[in-house]
């Protein structure tokens, strides 16, 4: 591309295509009559939303409606719970759980008729009100859509879309009237921090890459995304790629690279794809390659699959793996924005802290730091998953109090069951009682009460979850992707987790809580990155909110939740049960005895605790002691 001009008149020409996504548009330009959105991030595609595309255009062509309505398949909207999502413009209804089967239905009624298909249609759990508009449904109410912004809005395989959007508008801004000096100074005043563990301030890492003298420096995203039920980077990868291709352009220019990578996990096929596509696109266009915008600035990406360490997110680790080494941490210092890769000073930015440059770029500092908190500004991405009715992916502002996302955003938990923690950072992170429901989330209040951000990562429990068994299950996570190279991470957490699988085995003493809290400590303070020294985090996070279950299991040998299986009973109630026999009949292990029509009685040194029996009985005549 030879100058922003040119880039301006494809930003208005390629905005003519797609009007009907533009409220503040006219669309009398528009070439189809109608377009339809179509999710197909991960998760809808997973549930048959691809299926549903091939449905929908077979329909259209049966109806002679190719040519007049418009199928675009997007990224994540992050509805999830409600996928596949379907939206239709210029009117703007969306269907939920949209099906193949249903594109009969849509084209011959929507389509043709003008007639809302009402089984489609979203209900709000509240009040059961109908709500047509994706956006008007409580989950959106209280986020707000930044590093989400394109995401579920463009076709993420078209570079004239992410144009249309203001695309590249920042990237030509920063390379045609700020100097290096002055973008670090709007990411200083943004407050800007990294969204992928412990909230470093972004201008300070750029500017001490910017600072290190080398012939040759490089950017790096990293797109490793390893926490357990974590789907942020993926989504944006998959919904919005050249929001990070920009963004890695222009950190390149404020630190003086030419080279970029982004290191993306192999599991993630579609991102590969995406991002695969995007760069083409990007450096077909000019917006990658020699002289950018006609400048003397020249910068270029390429892909790195990483094999699946979980070790492999923490920067140095994942430095290591894109020289073809194995994925093991280095001792800092020093850090990589002095040696990084190959020795050159580098800069490791995650998916989501570089989604949010273009618009700080193109809005102004104020405008980021005008939402968040006084020292978290801006927003955050979580994948709220968990006892949770909407699960998905939200955005909200930095200091949202977790009550907040549990209740408004994300529908309460189900089945009437009381919230009981959160998990927030995953394996690295801590929960978040009861106690802390109210408290704002922002990178010091998560510090403070034993928890940290992390990458975004958020499960939601109910009282039907054992907190002792849930660091158990961290640990066990921890231990198995270890790197192996230091021995308090190696061994530690092993020692660790032996400490809680006993525990929950009914054989743990009082002492070993002691022992446990010291061993924490030891891993926290010898580890050598990150991932090992926060490791310990919910054993710690659970003894310090949760420890009258760890006091039950070990004094009582009972798990409150019922849980923890050698710690659990099944009882049968001589009240309730009436001796119709279904119990017996299902006990694979044949624990279960007692005459027809009398009740019965389950030889506990028989039961295997499987809870078919509880699952079968119609009278509840089954309990957990």
């Amino acid at each position: 591309m030879e100058d922003w001009n040119e880039l301006k008149e494809l930003r208005n020409s390629y905005r003519q295509l797609i009007l009907m996504r533009l409220k503040d548009e006219e669309t009398s330009h528009v070439d189809f009559e109608k377009e339809i959105l179509v999710c197909a991030g991960t998760g809808c595609i997973s549930s048959k939303s691809s299926e549903f595309v091939d449905s929908l255009k077979e329909e259209l062509e049966k109806n002679h409606l190719t040519d007049q309505v418009n199928i675009v398949k997007t990224g994540c909207f992050g509805l999830c719970a409600q996928g596949p999502i379907v939206i239709i413009y210029p009117e703007g209804i969306f269907y939920h759980q949209v099906q193949p089967k249903h594109a009969k239905k849509i084209v011959s009624d929507h389509l043709l008729k003008g007639k809302l298909v009402e089984k489609l249609l979203y209900h709000d759990n509240d009040n059961k009100e109908i709500i047509n508009k994706l956006m008007d449904t409580p989950f959106y109410h209280k986020q707000k859509r930044v590093a989400l912004r394109n995401c579920g809005r463009i076709d993420p395989e078209k570079i004239e879309e992410y144009i249309a959007f203001d695309g590249y508008q920042a990237l030509a801004k920063v390379v045609n009237e700020h100097s290096r000096d002055e973008v670090l100074e709007i990411l200083k005043a943004s407050g800007l921090r990294g969204r992928g563990g412990a909230g470093f301030p972004t201008f300070m890492k750029w500017s001490f890459a910017k600072a290190s003298t080398s012939d040759q420096k490089y950017v790096i995203c990293n797109a490793d995304e390893g926490d357990p039920g974590a789907f942020m980077d993926r989504s944006v990868l998959e919904g919005d790629p050249h929001a990070v291709i920009e963004a890695m352009a222009i950190a390149g220019y404020t630190i003086g690279a030419s080279q970029g990578y982004i290191y993306v996990r192999a599991e993630y096929p579609i991102a590969v794809n995406c991002l695969k596509i995007a760069i083409k696109q990007a450096r077909e266009q000019g917006v990658l390659g020699n002289h950018i915008f006609g400048s003397d600035f020249s910068f270029d990406l390429d892909l790195r699959l990483g094999a699946g360490a979980f070790v492999c997110g923490e920067e140095t680790a994942l430095l290591e793996s894109i020289e073809g080494h194995r994925g093991e941490p280095r001792p800092r210092p020093p850090f990589p924005a002095v040696k990084g890769l190959f020795g050159k000073p580098t800069i490791v930015n995650n998916v989501e802290t570089l989604a949010n440059i273009s618009q700080i770029i193109l809005k102004g500092p104020e405008w980021f730091a005008s939402f968040g908190t006084e020292k978290s500004k801006g927003t955050k991405v979580f994948a709220l998953g968990g006892k949770i009715q909407n699960t998905g992916l939200v955005e909200i502002p930095m200091g949202t109090t977790l009550r907040e996302i549990v209740e408004d955003i994300g529908g309460g938990i189900p089945n009437g069951k009381q919230f009981k923690a959160a998990q927030t950072g995953g394996p690295s992170g801590g929960c978040i009682s009861q106690v802390n429901y109210d408290v704002p989330i922002d990178y010091e209040n998560l510090k403070e009460i034993g928890s940290m951000m992390g990458s975004g990562g958020l499960i939601v429990m109910d009282e039907d979850n054992c907190m002792v068994d849930i660091a158990k299950f961290f640990l066990e996570f921890t231990v198995e992707e270890s790197c192996g190279k230091c021995v308090p991470c190696r061994v530690g957490t092993k020692r660790l987790l032996e400490l809680l699988e006993k525990i929950t085995m009914g054989n743990g003493t009082l002492e070993d809580l002691d022992k446990m809290e010291e061993l924490c400590q030891h891993i926290q303070e010898n580890s050598l990155c990150g991932l090992g020294q926060t490791a310990p985090n919910p054993v710690l996070s659970t003894l310090r909110y949760f420890k009258d279950e760890y006091l039950a299991h070990i004094q009582e040998r009972r798990c409150p939740a019922g849980v923890c299986k050698n710690l659990i009973q099944y009882r049968i109630l001589p009240d309730k049960c009436t001796g119709c026999r279904v119990c017996a009949k299902g006990c694979p292990v044949s624990a279960i005895s007692g005459e027809a029509k009398r009740a019965h009685e389950i030889d506990q040194s028989i039961c295997t605790k499987c809870g078919l029996c509880i699952d079968t009985c119609r009278y509840d005549a089954i309990t957990i002691l």
